[in-house]
């Protein structure tokens, strides 16, 4: 039986597109990609997201600027020094991307100008810090990522 060029090039679209359909039908079942919203609540935290930006702003105009380094303790995170540390109040969210039961938030109680994050807490590997605290009822915003 001979094939006309027309033939072959429908059994050419055929193919085509049966190896398209199963690499999508692949992927779509394959568990070893988790395909989860970064949040749970992604649509909710969208709509506050321009109080966020606005707290950013406050955050990058403040004369001292909010410092992380890394120590044998753990993480160090200085807050400015001319600012009354009893009036701070607010949450240290980290976020791991590999891992969501890995992520933890504490809470901002200082005694003097920086917070400790032990180091038992924080596996090697990247993590998404985002500082939110508020002083004088004025909401701050410092996010980064780093590797630890």
């Amino acid at each position: 039986m001979k094939i006309n060029w027309g033939t072959g090039i429908v059994l050419a679209f055929i193919g085509f597109i049966g190896f398209i359909l199963f690499f999508v039908v692949k992927m779509s079942l394959d568990t070893r990609a988790n395909h989860d919203l970064v949040t749970e609540e992604y649509y909710k935290e969208e709509l506050a997201y321009q109080k966020e930006i606005d707290a950013e702003t406050n955050a990058n105009n403040l004369s001292s600027k909010l410092k992380i380094r890394k120590t044998p303790e753990g993480l160090i995170v200085k807050f400015p020094e001319n600012i009354d540390l009893k009036k701070i109040k607010g949450k240290v969210s980290l976020y791991r991307p590999s891992d969501k039961h890995l992520d933890f938030n504490l809470p901002i109680s200082l005694s003097n100008t920086h917070l400790l994050i032990p180091d038992k807490r924080l596996l090697d590997g990247r993590w998404d810090i985002k500082i939110a605290w508020e002083y004088q009822d004025k909401p701050y915003l410092f996010k980064k990522s780093i590797t630890y």
